[in-house]
């Protein structure tokens, strides 16, 4: 009586398992409801920008060659982590890359690269927040 309670335990665990599993493939191929489209894009969405980079390193040095395609200007930065522990890691300036414009910013280390990275930041036209003092 005992291995009958456990086979039929075993088979309903086994049915419940395959229900499951078909209501999920069923909610899954379901289509999504169908919505209207906006007719304009909300204003909260940032439109892209983001230079397309691509860096190369040449023994100890690292070079990013940028290509910006969108209509906003991308602020570039290199990040270069040295392999050395000794070795200085570098960031260097900011780079202004403006629309369908080409930029490149170097780095180096004293030996081995271990690796190097680019970050981009939108460069919004605000004026510098340090105040100007009239004469």
């Amino acid at each position: 009586m005992y291995a009958i309670r456990h086979g039929f335990g075993a088979f309903v665990s086994v049915a419940v398992l395959l229900t499951g599993t078909a209501v999920a493939a069923e909610v899954r191929a379901a289509p999504a409801p169908a919505e209207e489209a906006p007719a304009a894009a909300p204003a909260d969405e940032k439109e892209d920008f983001g230079a397309s980079c691509r860096t190369v390193v040449q023994g100890s040095t690292v070079t990013a060659h940028c290509q910006n395609p969108y209509p906003r200007t991308d602020r570039i930065r290199l990040h270069v982590e040295c392999e050395r522990w000794w070795d200085v890691d570098s960031d260097s300036a900011p780079v202004e890359v403006a629309p369908a414009d080409y930029g490149s910013v170097t780095g180096r280390c004293w030996k081995e690269v271990r690796s190097a990275w680019i970050t981009h930041q939108p460069a919004d036209g605000t004026p510098d927040p340090t105040p100007v003092r009239g004469s």
